[in-house]
């Protein structure tokens, strides 16, 4: 829910966020939010061999939301559909994309998140001492600066690998799974350069505009 701060307003969004490599060379990431401000919703960011980069997203206030965080080249409103089924997540943006994940079990890094009680996870004080350790560990941030004067703090709660991935992308067939490499451009952060499934906690601070005498 929204909460002011100090000249800014915090919105805060909860789910999952997985992020794969293919043998093409395109990488995607999935945000997964039950919870958040918009209700719950699905996105696709996808980055191409070439650079390009998309964004999927189910409405047209989730596209331009995300597009005032994040950087991309395009952006198109489309359905972005996720079912969840036992350890098969499958995503259906069509006509755009269609993506199918197979999440394997979680590791020692999975344990040691989830012992971190939720309410402390979630503060963005505890976001900032983790995030030494993250860009050790993981190669990524869990804080930064995003567009439009925004900040945005990452929670990791839970992890698990992702031991297989099929996508097809505008009826091409994008390959294999591989490593997310080289990272993703869409704001600050990437994804962990293994593919993997993250439970996370996002904070967007948003700055207040100034009132017009």
């Amino acid at each position: 829910m929204p909460s002011a701060a100090q000249g800014s307003t915090r919105l805060r969004f909860d789910g999952w966020i997985a992020g794969v490599g293919t043998t093409s060379g395109t990488r995607l990431v999935l945000g997964h939010w039950p919870r958040s401000p918009f209700g719950p919703f699905s996105d696709v960011m996808l980055e191409r061999a070439d650079g390009h980069r998309l964004l999927l997203a189910p409405t047209r206030r989730t596209a331009e939301f995300v597009a005032g965080t994040y950087a991309f080249d395009e952006v198109r409103v489309v359905p972005v559909r996720v079912h969840v089924g036992g350890n098969r997540w499958t995503v259906d943006a069509a006509p755009v994309l269609g993506l199918s994940l197979t999440v394997g079990r979680r590791g020692p890094l999975g344990l040691l998140l989830r012992a971190v009680p939720g309410a402390l996870a979630a503060r963005t004080f505890w976001t900032a001492l983790a995030d030494p350790v993250a860009r050790v560990l993981l190669g990524v941030r869990t804080r930064g600066t995003a567009g439009g004067g925004r900040r945005e703090w990452y929670a990791a709660r839970d992890l698990h690998r992702i031991t297989a991935a099929t996508a097809v992308h505008e009826g091409r067939d994008l390959g294999l799974l591989t490593e997310v490499e080289p990272p993703v451009r869409f704001g600050f952060g990437s994804t962990p350069r293994r593919p993997c499934l993250v439970r996370v906690t996002t904070t967007v601070s948003l700055p207040d505009r100034p009132s017009i005498p």
